[in-house]
């Protein structure tokens, strides 16, 4: 059995009070409003059944009703107000009204669209077998446009609204981040990165405090898990999420207790990217839901028309690529003389180990100095990165920051060492101090150009790269790739990111 500490009466509970009521209040407000869209948009399909005169060709589709064939719109009435009774009851018992983000705007489409139609269609099987000469059969359907339209219009607007609200800090929930390990600033970073999803970090409860670092993000430390109720009632706290990594969810159980205790809403962000994969599919089986690791889409035609794509990309760019290597081979000859080309062994696909091919951008003892360059490190993980490398050479920093420097690897891609777009391909060292997860991203070939360099390069952690370089081999398209080209190219003409 869970105890749990009084809880004074006289506790601070006004800001979640205060919450509740509003979220009543614009519940109680979307309803009515949807209640008077139903109506208008009846109202307007009316309209178009009975005043409104089609030009050609639509006259022949909506043929013009007979004068003695004209029906009031009182007659209607009864009908709007079955309407109205029936979609509310769908409305509220598909959970509409409650204040919730996991509700997406194809979500709601998909519900208001699907929820409409199917109470038409009842109206109209009950309707004509009543009364089957009495009422236009083509209201019906003008009625479930209008009323689609206008719901889903006034939804749009709500969440613009709200957007624009919570984008400028206004009306965001508070909220706890409960754990401070990897899981838990990737939450934390989410969270900050995404002001438009209205929610502000407080801060974050941990055992152990992060440790500040060039790289990683300081958030404010409240204290450890033991201080859960006094800084949720001091601070104010909302909402909170639940961020433990797995060998602490034993204390689970433990903190949704004293949540629900306190009155606070609460989320559990699952630990599952330690177990090698970033993305699931669920499964029921009598309602116990199952996740499974999603399989990468790299493999059989997939893999073949990448293949043909990266062969085509590269055969068709050689008019372009060759004078301008050219070009570049002869000013790093002339800045620093030999060699031009760099070689070094990489880890591939499933751990094969290949030749990589560069442009010299460093000087050429650089691997013997990196040794005493280690305490000046200023990436996280096991990669090695300097802002200001005393070892690059002054072409090599311009070829660097245009990636330039990676041009002879299309010669990789045309051996099939690599491919076009794909995870950074990684030093011998770096894999042997990977987690056990990291390994994931050797499940595709490596690429000159990837997601974490369209998205920041060297300015995005090095779990947040991973997790993309794991994304992209689970969710892998040629649209992607398209996509991932077409940011690449400003992100390189900025520099941004680039070390």
């Amino acid at each position: 059995m869970i105890e749990h500490p009084p809880v004074s009466e006289s506790a601070p509970l006004t800001s979640r009070q205060r919450l509740r009521r509003k979220q009543r209040w614009m519940a109680v407000g979307m309803f009515l409003i949807d209640q008077a869209l139903i109506f208008t948009g009846f109202g307007i399909a009316y309209l178009l059944r009975y005043q409104v005169s089609w030009p050609a060709p639509l006259d022949r589709i909506v043929a013009e009703v007979a004068t003695e064939n004209l029906v009031p719109f009182s007659a209607f009435l009864p009908i709007v107000l079955i309407l109205q009774v029936l979609l509310s009851i769908r409305f509220i018992g598909s959970g509409f009204y409650r204040p919730s983000r996991r509700m997406t705007l194809l979500d709601e489409t998909t519900a208001i669209a699907g929820n409409v139609i199917t109470m038409i269609a009842l109206l109209m099987v009950v309707v004509f077998l009543y009364r089957p000469f009495f009422y236009s059969r083509l209201i019906f359907a003008f009625a479930a446009i209008t009323i689609i339209g206008l719901l889903l219009s006034w939804r749009l607007l709500l969440i613009g609204i709200r957007h624009w609200f919570w984008s400028r800090g206004l009306g965001r929930e508070r909220v706890l981040v409960v754990g401070g390990t990897g899981l838990g600033q990737l939450v934390m970073q989410s969270l900050t990165a995404s002001p438009g999803i209205g929610y502000t970090l407080v801060g974050y409860l941990s055992d152990q405090p992060i440790i500040a670092s060039n790289r990683a993000r300081v958030f404010q430390y409240l204290g450890d898990l033991d201080d859960f109720e006094t800084v949720v009632l001091q601070q104010d706290i909302q909402h909170v999420i639940i961020a433990l990594p797995f060998w602490e969810y034993e204390r689970l159980p433990e903190l949704a207790a004293r949540c629900q205790h306190l009155n606070v809403e609460y989320q559990i962000a699952p630990d599952i990217y330690q177990l090698s994969f970033d993305r699931v599919d669920i499964m029921h089986l009598s309602g116990i839901p199952l996740l499974q690791p999603k399989a990468v889409q790299l493999q059989g035609l997939n893999l073949a028309l990448k293949r043909i794509f990266d062969l085509l990309a590269v055969l068709i760019s050689l008019p372009i690529t060759i004078p301008l290597a050219i070009i570049i081979a002869f000013l790093i000859w002339f800045d620093s003389g030999h060699p031009i080309i760099f070689r070094q062994q990489r880890v591939g696909k499933h751990g094969k180990l290949f030749t990589c091919y560069k442009f010299r951008t460093m000087v050429p003892d650089a691997e013997q100095r990196r040794k005493e360059l280690i305490r000046h490190n200023e990436a996280d993980g096991p990669l090695f990165k300097m802002r200001a490398d005393p070892r690059v050479t002054r072409i090599g920093r311009w070829l660097r920051r245009t990636s330039l420097d990676e041009l002879p690897q299309l010669y990789n891609v045309l051996r099939g060492d690599m491919s076009l777009i794909g995870p950074r391909p990684a030093l011998p060292e770096e894999v042997a101090r990977y987690e056990p997860w990291h390994h994931r991203r050797l499940a595709v070939l490596p690429g000159l150009a990837c997601l974490p360099q369209a998205l920041g390069r060297s300015e995005i952690s090095f779990d947040e790269q991973v997790r993309l370089d794991i994304y992209y081999a689970e969710n892998w398209s040629l649209s992607l790739d398209f996509r991932i080209l077409m940011m690449v190219i400003p992100a390189i003409l900025s520099g941004r990111g680039a070390w």
